[in-house]
């Protein structure tokens, strides 16, 4: 199997258990939502949902490459709560608190952009050949 295809279905089981946990248990999520979102409750649990859809749709090679693209867009848009998680130090349960996290969390967001691009077939850099 090539790479192409063994890295989207890890980002369907990524996407698929972060949207699953998002529905799960909102709550959690709320703290690290910047205060300029409007129905905070509401956009976690959307975001929930936008993670799922997209997990499916790169199951599924109709919808693949708009998947694709849309979880990178996606990925884009969740960095601002991404940041504020990191700059106001908020405590999430479960996840670790200190820069040795945050750090290359932030540092992975445009490689999460990248892979979701990749994995879907939107672009193929940095290879030229068909994987």
């Amino acid at each position: 199997m090539s790479a192409r295809p063994i890295l989207r279905w890890l980002l369907v089981v990524f996407y698929g258990a972060a949207g699953m946990l998002h529905l799960i248990a909102p709550h959690g999520f709320l703290p690290i939502v910047p205060g300029w979102v409007p129905f905070p409750q509401e956009t976690v649990i959307a975001t929930g949902l936008a993670e799922l859809a997209g997990a499916i749709g790169l199951v599924l090679p109709r919808w693949r490459k708009a998947a694709g693209t849309g979880l990178a867009l996606y990925a884009l848009c969740v960095l601002p709560a991404n940041v504020k998680h990191a700059l106001d130090g908020i405590a999430v349960t479960g996840l670790p608190s200190s820069w040795w996290y945050h750090g290359p969390r932030l540092a992975f967001q445009p490689v999460l952009v990248w892979w979701a691009l990749f994995c879907s077939g939107a672009i193929s850099w940095p290879l030229r050949r068909s994987v």
